[in-house]
């Protein structure tokens, strides 16, 4: 019966589980689940993303356009949402999904509740990095920049077009905080219910609701290689009276350069 828990185990592994338990658990583990075999053909050389596939000199017009090749893949359901990392001025990490929802040249809105984590983060640090990963299409944008609060009357006018269940979820929740039991949540969310039954009758948008502005200074465009020759171009605002090397550095338009990074 023993002998059958180490029935399919290398004889190294065998080895180590008698000589170093540690080092036969670590390994044992990643033998079974098989996490350092897994991997996924990427594009082909064929298929790479260099300067001249770019749509513009500018990262603006090169998002839009790979976003909108996003939203018409069928397989992506919503090629909005990004991974929204923030940190503490001390320098300590947190990320989070969250959804885009408006994009022009002045930069990237999302919405959220104040009160949360990532608010109070970006209160004191207020920068942040947005991650784009569209795995079906093998790309991804990384962008990075300041952030800052939109007005109220922004965040309520993007408040009031939300489906109303959407609206009374944002009433009833005070995001982050530390709550009992599912049901706490629930039976709040019940009680505004029946509060704005009426659908006449608006829903207020919390004080601590609202929205925030990324300004971007930094793209990053990847697409992926099965080759793990990945192609990234980044691009970023040049710095006041920045001197660059043309071989490497392109100049862009608006006071945005570009550049090819190596994998």
């Amino acid at each position: 019966m023993k002998l059958a828990l180490f029935r399919g185990i290398s004889p190294q592994l065998l080895l180590a589980h008698f000589t170093n338990p540690l080092i036969y658990l670590s390994r044992t583990m990643a033998e079974v689940s098989g996490v350092s075999d897994m991997r996924a053909p990427y594009r082909t050389h064929g298929d790479a993303f260099d300067v001249d596939d770019l749509v513009s000199r500018e990262p603006f017009l090169q998002f839009k356009n790979w976003f909108e090749e996003a939203k018409l893949e069928p397989n992506i359901e919503e090629a909005n949402a990004m991974a929204l990392a923030t940190a503490t001025k001390n320098g300590s990490p947190s990320v989070r999904m969250v959804l885009m929802k408006g994009f022009d040249k002045n930069g990237i809105v999302f919405y959220t509740n104040y009160n949360s984590r990532k608010a109070a983060e970006l209160e004191e640090n207020p920068r942040c990095s947005c991650m784009f990963y569209w795995e079906q299409l093998k790309r991804s944008i990384r962008v990075e920049g300041s952030v800052s609060r939109l007005s109220k009357e922004k965040s309520e006018e993007y408040f009031n077009s939300r489906p109303r269940p959407s609206q009374l979820g944002a009433l009833s929740s005070n995001q982050g905080s530390i709550v009992d039991s599912r049901k706490t949540i629930s039976d709040r969310f019940k009680s505004l219910s029946e509060t704005y039954k009426d659908e006449d009758k608006t829903i207020p948008k919390p004080d601590c609701w609202g929205g925030y502005l990324v300004t971007p200074d930094l793209f990053e465009f990847w697409q992926g290689q099965t080759t793990r020759l990945h192609d990234r171009i980044c691009f970023r605002r040049q710095s006041p009276g920045e001197k660059v090397d043309e071989k490497l550095t392109h100049i862009g338009e608006d006071g945005w350069v570009f550049e090819r990074l190596e994998p």
